[in-house]
């Protein structure tokens, strides 16, 4: 198999909840932390590199802060690009657009990170829809691979 063109994953859901909540859920680990990972060191902020933590997994994350535009966009580096595009609809929702890209390796390695990115980018923003439109927490994440957690004593 030969790629003509580089393979990019990209999620969208409308989430019908007013832009500026939306886009909060996303750069605040605090609102974040309910649908997607467990815990962040930090807000996301301009230049700023931060650590996202999945504590069921016991792995962590350091995301490169490249552009934030309030209620607009996202870019991070997760080492490859993330861009979020935050949509105003009417009736305060928001079509949220989360786009991963900058796979490397063989073709096969690509594809095979560019499918595993859109179940992950998948399951945060089901979740976050839930967790925003309804008060729910799925827990989409954390048990999506449950044997795969660390055990605790």
């Amino acid at each position: 198999m030969t790629l003509h063109v580089e393979p990019v994953a990209r999620v969208e859901m409308l989430i019908r909840r007013p832009v500026a909540e939306v886009y909060r859920a996303f750069v605040d680990p605090a609102v974040t932390s309910r649908f997607w990972f467990t815990r962040g060191s930090d807000v996301l902020s301009p230049g700023a590199v931060v650590t996202w933590y999945w504590d069921m997994y016991g792995v962590s994350a350091q995301v490169t802060v490249k552009a934030l535009e309030p209620n607009r966009r996202i870019r991070i580096e997760w080492p490859t690009p993330v861009e979020w595009v935050f949509t105003e609809r009417t009736g305060d929702a928001t079509l949220v657009v989360i786009t991963a890209s900058g796979f490397s390796g063989d073709d096969d390695a690509k594809v095979a990170q560019a499918l595993d990115s859109m179940g992950g980018f998948s399951l945060a923003i089901a979740g976050c829809k839930a967790y925003l439109e309804h008060g729910v927490e799925l827990n989409l994440v954390a048990d999506h691979a449950p044997d795969a957690h660390v055990k605790t004593s």
